[in-house]
C-alpha cells in the first residue's frame, strides 16, 4: 500500500533544502538569463550541424503549396537552446512557413504521477508564452501521437515534421506510429536535442563502459560544445491560430495518480532551471569535486529534474559551468565527466540495447553469477509495499527511500545503496531490478529516464561495471554496505533528518 496524498502533503510541508531561500527564481533579468541572452545575439552565425539529425523519412524536400513546418516536441520542452526548434526555425524561414510546436498530451506514461505531469505542465506554459511573444503557434494535442499528430498535420498542412531524439522503447514507437500514418511526402526529421555529442555520433554500437566511450565523445566536443544561436521571432506568421489552452484546467482534469505530489524545492521550467543553475555555480560548484558524495552536505546540481524534461540544456549547463568555475578546474571536469559522458553513456544504453530494463540486458558474465547466485538466502525479505513504505530494519536506507518519497529525488550516492540493498533484500534480481525501477518512476521527478534505468542496472546488474570478489546473494556484482558508508559520510546525521518525516 503506497504512503496516503495527506501524509506526503504533511510531510512535504516540513523539507528543508539548503538554497531554496537563495533561488531568486522569479528574476527575468538576471545574471545567468543576461548574459545567455547576449551570447545567443551575439552567435546568429553558427551553423546548424548537419550531423545532429537524421531523415526518418525517405522524402528530404518540402513540397510547395504547404503551410507550415511544425515541431513536435516530446523530450526537449524549451524554446532556447533548442537545436529541434532551431533546425525547424531556420527550415520553416528558408521555405518562407509559419512555425508551430505540437505537444501531445498522453493520458499515462509508465509510472509517471501527478508529481511528473504537474511539473511538465507548468514548464509547458512556459514554453507557451515564450512561443506567443515569438509569434510561433503552440498546439496541446490530448492524446498518444500515433492517434492525434498525423490529424493534426493533415488539417494544418504540415509540409514538414521536426522531433527530438528520445531513446526509449515508447517514445520509439510514438516515432514509428506517427511515421507509418503521414504522407511518405512529408520530411521526417529527428534532432538530438538532448546530448551534447548527438547519440548516434558518439557512437555506432552499445559502449561497454565510460572509459570506452569517453575518449570518443571528448574528441567530438569542440565540434559540438559550441553555442546557439538564438530562437527570434519567426518572419511568417500563421493565418490561423492555435486553440488556446486553459492550463489549470488541464492540470485539476488529469486523470493520473495524484497520491504523489508536487515538491516544493523545485520550481518548474527554463526559468527554475537557470535560477537552480545559477545557484550550483555561485554557491556549491566549489565543492563538487570533493564532497559531492556526501549526502548531508549541499554539494550536488539538483538539475536533473530540468535536464530530465528538457527544461534545461544539458549543453548551455555545461558552457555555463565552464564559463564561470574557471577557478574551480577539478569540480569543473569532475562535473562534465557526469553531466556529458555519463549521462551521454545511459543514452547509448538505451538506445542500442533493448532490454534496457531487464535482466537480459546484462552482460554475460553478471547474467551468469546472479543465477549462479538467486537462490542464496537473504537476511531480510520485504515485499514491494514495505519498501515503498521505508519500513526495513535499515535506518540509513529508510531515510533514502523516505527522502524519495518526499522530495522526488535521493542523494547520487544514496541512490547506489538504496538500489544494491533491494537485490539483497528480495527473492530474486528480477524482482529487485522491478521494484527498483517502478520505485525510482514513480517517485523520482527524474524518473523514467536513461539515467534512471542505468543506475538501476549498474547497482543490480554491473552494467558498465566489472566483477569483484563473489560474495552471497550478490556474487560478483559490486557490494555496498552500512558499514561502507559509515567510513564516508556521518550516517547518523543523514538518518535523523529523514526519520523526523517518517
Amino acid at each position: 500500500m503506497a504512503p496516503k496524498k495527506a501524509d506526503l502533503k504533511r510531510k512535504a510541508k516540513s523539507v528543508k533544502i539548503s538554497n531554496a531561500k537563495q533561488l531568486k527564481v522569479d528574476r527575468v533579468e538576471g545574471w545567468l538569463e543576461g548574459e545567455v541572452a547576449e551570447v545567443r545575439r551575439g552567435a546568429q552565425d553558427v551553423k546548424f550541424n548537419e550531423k545532429r539529425l537524421r531523415f526518418l523519412s525517405d522524402t528530404k524536400t518540402v513540397i510547395r503549396g504547404t503551410e507550415g513546418v511544425v515541431y513536435w516536441m516530446g523530450r526537449d520542452q524549451r524554446v532556447q537552446d533548442n537545436w529541434a526548434l532551431i533546425y525547424a526555425q531556420q527550415l520553416a524561414i528558408a521555405e518562407e512557413l509559419p512555425l508551430h510546436i505540437c505537444f501531445c498530451l498522453m493520458p499515462n506514461f509508465l509510472e509517471a504521477t501527478f508529481r511528473h505531469y504537474s511539473f511538465m505542465l507548468q514548464g509547458l506554459q512556459e514554453v507557451a508564452k515564450e512561443s506567443s511573444v515569438l509569434d510561433i503557434q503552440f498546439h496541446l494535442l490530448s492524446g498518444f501521437p500515433g492517434d492525434t499528430l498525423p490529424g493534426f498535420i493533415k488539417e494544418w498542412n504540415m509540409g514538414a515534421v521536426v522531433t527530438d531524439f528520445w531513446p526509449l522503447r515508447d517514445p520509439t514507437r510514438w516515432v514509428d506510429d506517427v511515421k507509418k500514418a503521414i504522407s511518405p511526402d512529408i520530411p521526417f526529421i529527428q534532432v538530438d536535442a538532448h546530448n551534447v555529442v548527438p547519440c548516434w555520433e558518439a557512437s555506432g554500437k552499445l559502449e561497454y563502459a565510460a572509459r570506452t566511450i569517453r575518449g570518443k565523445i571528448t574528441k567530438l566536443l569542440p565540434t559540438f560544445l559550441t553555442e546557439f544561436p538564438a530562437v527570434d521571432k519567426h518572419p511568417h506568421s500563421s493565418p490561423k491560430t492555435a486553440q488556446a489552452v486553459n492550463w489549470n484546467e488541464i492540470l485539476s482534469s488529469l486523470g493520473v495518480d495524484r497520491c504523489v505530489g508536487e515538491v516544493d524545492w523545485a520550481k518548474p521550467g527554463t526559468s527554475g532551471g537557470m535560477a537552480m543553475l545559477e545557484s550550483f555555480i555561485d554557491e556549491r560548484l566549489h565543492c563538487f569535486a570533493t564532497l559531492r558524495n556526501n549526502p548531508n552536505v549541499a554539494a550536488a546540481s539538483q538539475l536533473s529534474p530540468w535536464i530530465h524534461f528538457g527544461q534545461l540544456s544539458a549543453q548551455r549547463v555545461v558552457r555555463q559551468v565552464q564559463k564561470n568555475g574557471k577557478k574551480f578546474s577539478e569540480s569543473v571536469a569532475s562535473f562534465t565527466e557526469e553531466m556529458v559522458v555519463r549521462r551521454e553513456l545511459a543514452d547509448n544504453f538505451c538506445f542500442y540495447n533493448e532490454n534496457y530494463d531487464k535482466i537480459e540486458g546484462a552482460y554475460e558474465w553478471a547474467r551468469k553469477t546472479l543465477k549462479d547466485h538467486a537462490k542464496d538466502k537473504r537476511s531480510h525479505i520485504y515485499t514491494r509495499e514495505q519498501l515503498e513504505q521505508a519500513k526495513t530494519h535499515d535506518k540509513l536506507w529508510n531515510a533514502a527511500q523516505t527522502q524519495l518519497l518526499i522530495e522526488g529525488k535521493i542523494h547520487g550516492f544514496m541512490r547506489m545503496y538504496w538500489a544494491k540493498k533491494i537485490l539483497e533484500w528480495t527473492s530474486s534480481p528480477e524482482e529487485a531490478l522491478s521494484i527498483a525501477i517502478f520505485l525510482n518512476d514513480r517517485y523520482s521527478l527524474d524518473g523514467c529516464d536513461p539515467n534512471g534505468y542505468v543506475g538501476c542496472m549498474w547497482s543490480i546488474c554491473g552494467i558498465h561495471d566489472m566483477g569483484w570478489a563473489e560474495r552471497p546473494v550478490f556474487g560478483k556484482i559490486r557490494y555496498m554496505n552500512y558499514d561502507g558508508c559509515k567510513r564516508k559520510f556521518d550516517v547518523a546525521q543523514f538518518e535523523r533528518l529523514y526519520s523526523k518525516m517518517g
